[in-house]
């Protein structure tokens, strides 16, 4: 039986989890996760927890925020004057913009809370500031 080594190429499932236990991410039945051991598709960890894997092998691996996502970070969180939207777009929390700055780049952003005079937008990944748990299933070695 082949085992999972760095270059090999590899089919994964996983549920990927926080640590109240919330699905934040799966591979759906028909749509395994293909990648190559070593790359930089995924995460360093998962890599690492694959390496030795046999086929219908499964496995849990925490993943530190620090590992993750990283921490949440205090100037990803801006606030804009309300006026700078038009009036007809409706802002609620949890919708995401795609910003463009002034330097040009346009980033996604997320809108925390709405003010009369302020919007508050956030452009940390969603799991940043978080830990996170896979549940791997190895399915094939190629």
């Amino acid at each position: 039986m082949t085992v999972a080594c760095k270059g090999s190429t590899v089919t994964i499932h996983y549920i990927g989890t926080l640590d109240n236990g919330r699905i934040f991410d799966s591979t759906p039945d028909d749509d395994p996760l293909v990648f190559v051991v070593g790359s930089d598709e995924v995460f360093p960890a998962l890599h690492e927890a694959i390496v030795g894997m046999k086929p219908g092998e499964t496995k849990n691996v925490f993943i530190p925020t620090a590992e993750a996502f990283g921490p949440k970070k205090r100037e990803n969180i801006i606030k804009v004057d309300r006026s700078n939207f038009p009036p007809e777009r409706p802002l609620e929390v949890g919708n995401k913009l795609s910003i463009e700055f002034s330097s040009g780049q346009a980033r996604v952003m997320m809108v925390t809370e709405v003010g009369d005079t302020e919007v508050t937008l956030d452009g940390n990944h969603p799991l940043a500031g978080l830990d996170l748990t896979f549940a791997l299933r190895l399915e094939a070695v190629g």
